[in-house]
Formats: C-alpha cells, structure tokens, sequence
C-alpha cells in the first residue's frame, strides 16, 4: 500500500506600493518564477518549462533530493505552476513516487493572492519498513508543510522585493 500525504498553503500577501502594476509583474513569467525559487536551482529547459532541484531532504535515516520538472501557464493578473514530473533521487529502489504539485498567484486590488498544494504517493522504502505508515506519512506531512512555508516565505521577501527592483526600472 503506497504511502499518500499533501499539505497545502495560502497566500495573502498585502503590496503596498505600486500595487496596481502586479498583474504586469506577474506577466513576466521568467523572471516571477526564479523569484518564487531560488534560481541557482532552477534550470530553464524551454519557455514556459523548468526543471527544479530540490533542496536535500532528511527522512528518518534518507536523504532525498526530488527534481520536479515544472510547467507555467499564466493569463492577465494570474500565473500558475505545476509539477509535470519528478525524480527521486536517494531512495533507490521506489519506482511508484508520484508528486503533484498545483499552485497559482494572482494580483489583487491589495496585493498577491495564491494557494499551493503539494502532495506526494510512494511506496513505502525498504529502508524504512519497520517504521509504521501513519508515522511516515505525519512525517511526509509536515515535510511538505516545510516546503510550502519556505516557498511562501521566500514569495514575501524575495518576490516583493523583485517586484520592487522591477517597478523602478520600468
């Protein structure tokens, strides 16, 4: 039985200044993309596509490292980015690792507005198949809780300050 586990998080961020040019910065795919992720990991493989290495993980004993390949569609005031597919490595022998990922941003009269959802299906790594499912997937949870928050953390430093950059250059 394959392990399932997702966390989600929202987004409300308020933009002061400028806030009305939001739906502008969000046109600049590229450029919002390697502001939400660090770019010294992202790797642009055509427009609109990505390839994304995850930081390292830790779980229990493994360490693993995804690399998500992302595609983005975005229209007026609105960009979102989806998980097409993703590599495991680290875990060896697990051939059924399914990640999801979809998350969207759009420009609101206040500021940026989103929601992500990450969720994961593996089976369970020979390595750690004493160690009961439901503990596996609390855990599971609360990774990619961490994954989320970091994102949403890095959106309300680096995207606004991004966004800043761009407003005064154009």
């Amino acid at each position: 039985m394959p392990l399932a586990f997702s966390a989600s998080q929202q987004l409300e961020l308020p933009v002061r200044e400028q806030a009305d040019r939001l739906a502008s910065y969000l046109g600049e795919e590229e450029r919002v993309v390697r502001a939400l992720l660090n770019p010294n990991q992202l790797q642009t493989l055509a427009p609109r596509h990505y390839r994304y290495t995850v930081t390292r993980l830790q779980v229990f004993q493994l360490q693993i490292q995804p690399v998500v390949e992302l595609r983005t569609r975005s229209s007026p005031g609105r960009l979102e980015l989806e998980a097409i597919d993703c590599q495991l490595e680290g875990l060896g022998l697990v051939d059924d690792f399914q990640l999801s990922l979809h998350s969207w941003m759009v420009a609101g009269d206040q500021g940026l507005e989103g929601e992500a959802t990450l969720s994961v299906e593996v089976s369970q790594p020979p390595l750690l198949k004493l160690i009961p499912a439901r503990v596996l997937e609390s855990t599971g949870r609360s990774l990619l809780a961490g994954i989320l928050l970091g994102i949403k953390s890095r959106v309300g430093q680096q995207v606004v300050e991004d966004f800043q950059h761009w407003c005064r250059q154009g």
